[in-house]
């Protein structure tokens, strides 16, 4: 019996069951297994992937859709990866161009390496921005933080929910209710008026990874992101959109380090929906 050619084999959705195969397939690629994450993905969003008759999977990725359910406004495309031995044979291509085909007329957007940005661009992607991966142990300097912070509550949720929708652009709380169980901690910064910010912390292997960060300003950011560092013994990592320098300069200089540069990508739409002045850093560069 003959084996299909790859471009024979179906593209299918898939579900948290396929956790496994795409820790293996990231694993397989020279990326962290990240099955903390893939699982949020999954449940979240809509993976699409292809089995390998051998076993495991050729490809896979994830679609974030923001919005009402009906009509997707913006969806986020994240973890494109094709395994080590099916690479440079067009899969990711095919793969990626289903996935602009089930989008439609939606909005799409993704960070992309150096490795992955020519498909984007042959594809139509634009560069919209970039992000900087800062990674090490903050070291406070002793001086204390300016804005008050707090562990968020769950009647914290809805202000939450309302500042998110407002800064971010779209509607995610899909995402968001499942923050609590998905992060380790996730803390509100406040003012007499009410919650001017927050941000999570989430296990990613041996880092805690800081996202969402949304802030009222520069200092609001500041304040998490301390925060968020006292209550770990973890090395922090976080994506920070570039155009917050003063934000990146204090990371580095309480002794995160620049990892790498990503492009954000958008097809469809000039720019990101909502108010970057206060959207910081994603919960993950895979779902925006």
């Amino acid at each position: 019996m003959s084996t299909p050619s790859l471009s024979d084999l179906p593209i299918r959705r898939l579900t948290p069951r396929d956790l496994r195969a795409c820790a293996d397939l990231s694993e397989d690629r020279g990326w962290p297994r990240e099955e903390h994450k893939w699982g949020l993905l999954l449940s979240a969003g809509t993976g699409y992937g292809i089995d390998d008759p051998a076993g495991g999977l050729v490809t896979a990725c994830v679609v974030t859709d923001y919005g009402t359910s009906d009509r997707p406004e913006l969806s986020a495309i994240g973890m494109v990866l094709v395994a080590e031995r099916h690479a440079r044979k067009g899969i990711g291509r095919r793969l990626m161009q289903y996935v602009l085909e089930q989008a439609g007329t939606t909005p799409l957007t993704l960070h992309a390496t150096p490795y992955g940005r020519p498909l984007y661009e042959e594809l139509g992607f634009k560069v919209t921005g970039r992000a900087e991966m800062v990674r090490g142990r903050f070291t406070p300097d002793g001086g204390g933080t300016t804005v008050r912070t707090r562990p968020a509550t769950a009647e914290d949720l809805p202000a939450i929910l309302r500042l998110d929708a407002e800064v971010f652009g779209s509607d995610r709380t899909h995402v968001l209710t499942r923050l609590p169980a998905f992060a380790d901690q996730l803390r509100v910064a406040e003012d007499a008026h009410g919650i001017t910010g927050y941000a999570a912390a989430w296990p990613n292997m041996d880092t805690h990874v800081i996202g969402p960060l949304i802030a009222a300003d520069t200092e609001t950011a500041k304040s998490l992101v301390a925060s968020l560092a006292e209550g770990t013994d973890r090395p922090l990592r976080t994506d920070i959109d570039v155009r917050h320098e003063d934000l990146i300069a204090w990371l580095k200089q309480h002794g995160l380090e620049g990892i790498s540069m990503n492009a954000v990508m958008n097809l469809s739409a000039p720019d990101l929906p909502g108010d970057w002045t206060r959207r910081f850093a994603p919960l993950t560069v895979a779902a925006g």
